[in-house]
């Protein structure tokens, strides 16, 4: 078996001859390994997974996946690994038990196995009860496990998450959680993408930070975080207007002030310190917050791109908002 479960090459991707959806992506994920390619709609985590799971050919570059390359293999790329795609999949007049189990015929098991395999999987993402009900029917993290059950029919070694949690509430994501770290202590290599911080420094053994199409940063979250020295106190005013003028106010006091996604970014030493400096180099402003950070995920991405990466609660179920538009076009 090749050393690492995962090789991308300099993949990348172009649409209509000059949108560089993916530039020059270039990573390593060992046996194992829970990796996860953490930035905003738009980043290219999709259009990566897409290519490493053979859906999209790469406008160059290449990928091996357990040694397979996705350009020249694969067949053989797809006959081991797993994909858990973003869309939705499962066919929702049907029952749970029947995707899942025509999803096992379709990989080649015998009608006996099949069955065996469906039950298995079913029982262990906690869906058995609800095996036989149409999965219209099901919730939104039901629904995310039963796309998880069929993904896993042929027991693939490599499995790709396309924002599994995405549109759960934090109850159903956290128990997602759980499926997803029992899946890794089983030894499944998994490449997750994600926009929520939180989820990439539970889950990951190593974060790949997406911007515009490149992978700017590598590491444990740990790692990642151990790069910002200090706090950051954030400023946001009543006028958006007056954030350049807030800008100019502080770097004039002495500190190195930019802007962050709409905000006044700080960075400091020690914030309590110098909170009352920086409230005086403000004070012709009307200021609506002030607020201090200490290092995160967050605040790596912050320094690194200069925006900050919006990963906050949906409020609706996302998979019955499409299924409502997947009715409607209908």
């Amino acid at each position: 078996m090749p050393g690492y479960a995962i090789e991308a090459m300099n993949l990348t991707k172009i649409y209509m001859g000059r949108v560089r959806a993916v530039d020059g992506v270039s990573f390593k994920v060992g046996r194992g390994e829970l990796f996860s390619l953490l930035g905003p709609n738009g980043a290219g985590k999709t259009t990566t997974i897409k290519m490493l799971s053979t859906l999209l050919k790469p406008t160059s570059g290449d990928a091996l996946v357990e040694g397979y390359s996705v350009v020249r293999d694969p067949g053989r790329v797809r006959r081991v690994i797993g994909l858990v795609p973003q869309d939705l999949t499962a066919d929702d007049e049907m029952t749970g038990w029947e995707n899942v189990y025509i999803q096992a015929r379709l990989y080649g098991l015998s009608g006996v196995e099949a069955r065996r395999r469906t039950r298995e999987l079913l029982e262990e993402f906690g869906l058995l009860d609800a095996a036989h009900r149409r999965v219209a029917t099901y919730s939104g993290g039901m629904r995310r496990r039963l796309e998880i059950a069929m993904s896993l029919v042929h027991e693939p070694s490599v499995l790709f998450l396309d924002e599994p949690t995405l549109g759960l509430d934090v109850q159903s994501r956290r128990s997602l959680w759980r499926h997803i770290e029992e899946l890794k202590r089983k030894g499944v290599t998994i490449l997750l993408t994600t926009h929520y911080m939180e989820e990439a420094e539970k889950l990951s053994d190593r974060v790949a930070i997406m911007h515009r199409g490149r992978i700017v940063a590598v590491g444990s979250p740990e790692e990642l975080k151990s790069r910002i020295q200090g706090d950051t106190v954030y400023i946001e005013p009543v006028d958006p207007a007056d954030v350049q003028a807030i800008v100019k106010a502080l770097q004039s006091a002495g500190f190195k002030a930019s802007l962050a996604g709409g905000v006044v970014s700080v960075p400091v030493e020690r914030a309590e310190e110098v909170l009352p400096a920086i409230a005086r180099a403000v004070n012709g402003f009307k200021v609506k917050s002030m607020s201090i950070a200490k290092p995160t995920l967050e605040e790596v991405f912050i320094r690194l791109t200069g925006e900050r990466l919006a990963g906050g609660e949906e409020a609706v179920d996302t998979f019955r908002f499409r299924r409502m538009l997947r009715s409607i076009r209908r």
